[in-house]
């Protein structure tokens, strides 16, 4: 991989500032990459981790973005440039975690057209358009790992827009390991069974779907972000460079 000698890995990850891609920032600072994190309005608790990876002895920096949003992509590279050479001297990333989402649960009948837009613009459309613009600031050698969902291989009712997109984003990965193995570049999946975070209003936190989930997990137990970002990190690692186009699902075996 081709790594700058005058910095350590930097990482770029989307949805930063909580649960998963909060988990993944912290996971990559312990690993000796320094960060850039993303969130869409909570500014405080993207600052808090910043902090965290600073804690860690780690650079990091907060960035403004809307993943579903492709018209302010242009705006956040040219932030993300200026970021890069005002804080580490550098025009380019090593790695990029498109991990920013949206919650959806409704029956397939009364899924709205609105609803179903939005889980396409955050859950394929934005990390598309995004992934292509950055695409000049990745190194040569560099790593993407797009986040999907488990639920692209079992089904549970009320997710048939959500799990629809999130299968687009891993045949797009499949596509972009094929286009981009040229320059070198990795592209895999993470596919993380339910967290217990707050995504898609907490719903994961429930104890009683917690012991339901875990009744038919072989691991016995539901995920913590921290499982799915272990998954990440090691995607990104020196020893996985042989990887790409691969789906890692991490969900304990739930549903096996």
């Amino acid at each position: 991989m081709t790594l700058s000698n005058q910095r350590p890995p930097l990482a770029l990850v989307t949805g930063g500032s909580r649960g998963l891609g909060r988990a993944t920032a912290l996971a990559l600072a312990e690993r000796g990459t320094d960060v850039v994190v993303t969130y869409r309005s909570d500014r405080d608790a993207a600052a808090a981790v910043v902090a965290s990876v600073h804690a860690k002895g780690q650079k990091a920096v907060a960035l403004p973005l809307d993943v579903g949003a492709p018209h302010t992509f242009e705006a956040f590279v040219a932030a993300l440039r200026g970021v890069l050479q005002d804080t580490w001297g550098t025009t380019t990333l090593d790695f990029l975690v498109n991990n920013a989402g949206v919650g959806g649960y409704a029956p397939f009948t009364e899924t709205s057209e609105a609803a179903f837009d939005e889980l396409l613009a955050v859950h394929l459309k934005g990390p598309f358009f995004l992934t292509q613009r950055l695409l000049p600031l990745l190194a040569d050698g560099g790593r993407i790992v797009n986040v999907s969902t488990g639920l692209t291989r079992y089904v549970y009712p009320g997710f048939s827009a959500y799990a629809a997109a999130k299968g687009a984003l891993e045949v797009l990965t499949r596509a972009l390991a094929v286009e981009l193995g040229p320059r070198r570049i990795t592209v895999n999946v993470v596919a993380p069974g339910g967290l217990a975070t707050d995504f898609g209003g907490g719903v994961m936190r429930d104890p009683g779907l917690q012991a339901a989930v875990a009744a038919e997990t072989p691991l016995g137990r539901v995920g913590q972000p921290e499982d799915a970002a272990g998954a990440i990190a090691l995607l990104l690692a020196p020893e996985a460079g042989w990887v790409t186009g691969q789906r890692l699902e991490v969900t304990g075996g739930y549903r096996l």
